[in-house]
């Protein structure tokens, strides 16, 4: 029989931290807090499944660093990054790193849960992959070419402002050219959006492009 999965959950906030593991807890989800990516590190050995989610900001080891050493150790676990508001460029750093998932604080406990849920079943679908991959690419082909050069800044961790100016039209306009990306890529949040870009490949070309 295959062990029970647990999220492990890191974060240098103990009230965060202890609200997440209470959160998992009561949707029936085996959960396990830790203080600091050191803290996790040193039972790192010992883990062969589950989840994590980490805080992006944190002393000494922040989030980004840990993917990265989790990638160096070849650990293929799922990693979902919480960053606080205006860490959109660190989101897509550990999502090009290897994040499955980046959440906004404040979040929603839904979302939070269907993301962690997302995560634990990452390993059951090539195939769901693929229609995925079919599916997000039908959505993009019906985008308009100005709705496409603002999901690329979007995705490149450009703020509404930078996209406005590099585009030469106006922030509100941006926001109104983002709202409707959301509703053609029925993207819940802006991690969605990152996600379904990255799924398709523009992120690796935005950034490209960004230089």
């Amino acid at each position: 029989m295959q062990p029970e999965p647990i999220v492990y959950v890191i974060d240098d906030d103990d009230a965060v931290r202890q609200s997440l593991e209470f959160l998992l807890k009561t949707a029936g989800i085996s959960a396990r807090g830790f203080d600091s990516a050191k803290a996790f590190l040193d039972i790192l050995p010992a883990i062969k499944s589950g989840c994590i989610i980490t805080d992006v900001r944190m002393p000494e080891i922040t989030g980004i660093d840990l993917l990265r050493r989790l990638k160096e150790g070849g650990l293929d676990v799922p990693v979902i990054v919480i960053t606080g508001h205006g860490d959109i460029s660190l989101a897509v750093e550990a999502m090009k790193i290897g994040a499955v998932d980046f959440l906004e604080k404040p979040f929603d406990d839904d979302l939070l849960l269907a993301a962690v849920r997302s995560a634990l079943n990452t390993e059951a679908g090539a195939a769901k992959h693929k229609a995925e991959l079919a599916d997000i690419h039908d959505k993009l082909a019906a985008l308009s070419n100005r709705e496409r050069q603002v999901l690329e800044g979007l995705v490149a961790g450009k703020a509404n402002k930078v996209i406005a100016f590099d585009l030469g039209i106006s922030p509100r306009t941006v926001e109104i050219y983002r709202a409707n990306l959301m509703t053609k890529m029925s993207a819940n949040s802006l991690s969605d959006l990152v996600r379904m870009a990255m799924t398709a490949g523009i992120l690796e070309n935005a950034t490209k492009g960004g230089h």
